[in-house]
């Protein structure tokens, strides 16, 4: 389930490493949901699960910010999010 992040950021062209310190913050976070929500539908206790979805909701928007940063260091990162946005919209809908 937990990513293995690279442990060896020092060999990235330094021109590159921002981007990529912020996409292993990136897949950190995400993890972190996935680790939490797991970990929600394994219990019953409803304070338990309250509490590790809003801890889940905040890990989400570590990922938003991970994502406006790599925005705007990388150009073409926001050219693919826009046809992936795209693509989504002309298989499903724009509404769905």
């Amino acid at each position: 389930m937990l990513a293995d992040l690279p442990k060896n950021i020092e060999k990235v062209p330094k021109e590159q490493r921002d981007r990529e310190i912020l996409r292993a913050g990136m897949i950190a976070e995400l993890d972190a949901v996935s680790f939490y929500e797991q970990l929600v539908a394994m219990t019953d206790n409803k304070d338990v699960k309250k509490v590790l979805l809003d801890i889940a909701r905040e890990e989400k928007a570590h990922i938003a910010e991970f994502e406006t940063m790599l925005f705007k260091l990388d150009p073409e990162q926001v050219k693919e999010h826009t046809k992936g946005r795209e693509e989504i919209e002309e298989l499903i809908g724009k509404n769905k």
